[in-house]
């Protein structure tokens, strides 16, 4: 899809209100819109644009200025007063300064001189749309990230801490677990609840991590206010603002008492030797009944076949009883890891059993829908009286909802900086498919050069905001259609400083590559690039991978001052530039996986 029809689908999603009190140049307004927009009003006069404003909150505002009862300046004042962040565009005959003053002290978001150019106005209209879908879009983001908080909220036990330590928030999870009322919690810190067999140096670990901006993990057992105990599985996560300071601490956690004093049980009973043979019985069988009701359970013969499992373990994986039993373990395997990693970590906690150690961990597995869940397991290695090892006892814990919103926060991270990144490429006239591409060509190099795989995953974040200093590039020179001015053409090589000087201050990964990246990715092997000049490996490794991805696309991609290049074309260009414009290294990989790169081509192409 082409830039205008894209603009095209994104007009077809917004409603237009239309204040014009000419019946012809209404009318002829009408007909223009028809069929374009999702839902078109018409007022006649400011008043009744203002009424029609506050009753359906139309997204884009199109009115005459001089017009009976209300003119357009004033029904502007108040639609701006109403909602401040409303899109409005006037239309008037005199063109007049002190209209145009007028106009620019409201902020409307253009101002179109009449008889109309309809290309123009189109034009106008369909970069504001193309906004207000953007904005439609990150809404719902965040309304999604609201619902999955909410969800969080109902199903852990939740508090937030401010950077001293004090409490500032809490659930009613929170206030059930630990018996205190929330009123008798804000502004306390976390000591009220801490137990005194929890060693002292788990907290010092804890705030020596999360000060130093990382996510601890790990087991605590607290003090409810009767004086009896409860232990939780915990995540400690420091929230960081834009410039990557920490402005709060918030903890998510599971009540895993009755796991916990599981496992205890089964270490106490094996050292008691003095109680008679039905004594032990009863209690064993006091206790089985005991964990069997309160934890997930799975019992694996020394062959890896499934013996035994519970209704908890049917409840959360779909399967009956009778479809497991007999069955191999790896029925459960989640799909998603690879076979030889799977046999791997099965082989290394079938060794550590096989020492009689007791196993911890996470695992994740796939159900009987496809779907996966995700547990907090313990694995006993179960002896006979020859201390031989006879089967495996896995006591596990649903930790599904704590891993899926962990997830779904990464992802809205990584959408909100790719919403950041399109930015750029909207000025610019470029799809949303050129950021994609150059994130993928880019990712695919990066793999082909060997670069640590967190390595990978920042770049392939953070290429897609290469452009993003286009943001301060006027419309004349960015989408100009002909050749640059030699001053135009200075000028357009700012975005490049541009960027980085928006995104440099920020202490996150992504954003901090996202800043070397738009710094870089203009410069030359043989040091005749922009900004600075910089040579060979002064250029970071993200800004040269990025520099091939990005020109590869361009030339294969129809730009308002050009054509498409062939494909025969485009890889000449390449191997031309090897060693001069290109690292000869990163352009014998391209050429060498090419067939990779051409298949993102056409996985992500532009529909003209």
């Amino acid at each position: 899809m082409d830039y205008k029809k894209e603009l095209l689908e994104n007009l077809k999603n917004i409603n237009i209100l239309l204040v014009e009190d000419s019946l012809e140049a209404r009318d002829e307004l009408e007909i223009f819109f028809r069929n374009k927009v999702k839902k078109l009003y018409l007022a006649s006069d400011g008043q009744e644009g203002y009424d029609l404003y506050k009753k359906y909150k139309p997204d884009l505002v199109l009115s005459d200025i001089k017009m009976p009862k209300l003119d357009g300046l004033e029904m502007a004042k108040l639609i701006r007063e109403f909602d401040k962040n409303s899109k409005i565009i006037l239309i008037t005959a005199f063109n007049d300064t002190d209209y145009m003053y007028k106009a620019i002290q409201l902020h409307v978001d253009n101002y179109v001189i009449k008889p109309i150019d309809y290309n123009l106005l189109l034009e106008s209209v369909l970069e504001i749309s193309k906004i207000i879908n953007l904005d439609k879009i990150n809404k719902s983001i965040q309304n999604t990230l609201e619902q999955y908080k909410d969800i969080v909220d109902e199903r852990s036990i939740v508090s937030k801490t401010d950077i001293n330590g004090l409490i500032t928030y809490v659930n009613k999870p929170f206030e059930n677990i630990s018996g205190y009322k929330k009123e008798e919690l804000i502004g306390r810190p976390h000591s009220i609840i801490r137990h005194k067999e929890t060693p002292k140096y788990v907290f010092e670990d804890l705030w020596k991590t999360i000060i130093n901006k990382k996510t601890w993990y790990g087991t605590i057992k607290n003090k409810k206010k009767n004086g009896s105990s409860y232990i939780v599985d915990t995540i400690i996560k420091p929230i960081l603002n834009i410039n990557g300071e920490i402005e709060e601490f918030i903890a998510l956690r599971n009540d895993i008492t009755d796991l916990e004093e599981s496992k205890e049980y089964f270490k106490n009973q094996s050292e008691k030797t003095n109680l008679d043979l039905k004594e032990s019985i009863r209690i064993a069988k006091i206790y089985e009944d005991a964990v069997d009701k309160c934890n997930i359970i799975l019992r694996v013969s020394t062959d890896k076949k499934i013996i035994f499992v519970n209704d908890a373990f049917c409840k959360i994986s779909g399967y009956s009883k009778h479809e497991l039993i007999g069955q191999p373990y790896s029925i459960l395997r989640d799909k998603n890891i690879d076979i030889e990693e799977y046999e791997q970590s099965v082989k290394k906690l079938k060794n550590e059993l096989d020492e009689g150690k007791v196993y911890d961990g996470n695992i994740s597995n796939t159900a009987k829908d496809g779907s996966i869940y995700h547990c907090k397991y313990t694995v006993f290695p179960i002896k006979d009286k020859d201390d031989k090892i006879v089967e495996y006892m896995s006591i596990r814990h649903d930790i599904t909802q704590i891993i899926k919103l962990h997830s779904e926060l990464e992802e809205t991270q990584r959408e909100v900086i790719y919403k950041l990144g399109e930015i750029g490429e909207t000025r610019s006239k470029e799809t949303g498919n050129h950021v994609k591409r150059v994130a993928e060509y880019s990712k695919i190099l990066a793999t082909k050069l060997g670069l640590e795989q967190e390595d990978i995953d920042i770049l392939f974040a953070a290429s897609p905001m290469h452009d993003i200093g286009k943001v301060g590039i006027p419309d004349s020179i960015l989408n100009k259609p002909g050749k640059l001015t030699p001053d135009e053409w200075v000028f357009m090589q700012t975005h490049s400083e541009i960027g980085y000087n928006i995104l440099k201050s920020s202490t996150r990964p992504i954003l901090k590559a996202a800043a070397i990246i738009s710094y870089t990715h203009h410069e030359k092997w043989n040091g005749k690039g922009y900004p600075r000049g910089l040579k060979g490996d002064e250029i970071h490794i993200f800004g040269r991978i990025t520099a091939i991805a990005d020109v590869f696309d361009a030339l294969g991609s129809d730009r308002c001052y050009k054509k498409a290049w062939e494909l025969d074309r485009i890889l000449k260009l390449l191997e031309e530039q090897r060693g001069k414009h290109f690292d000869s290294q990163l352009i014998d990989l391209f050429m060498e996986n090419l067939d990779d790169f051409l298949e993102i081509r056409d996985r992500y192409k532009d529909d003209f």
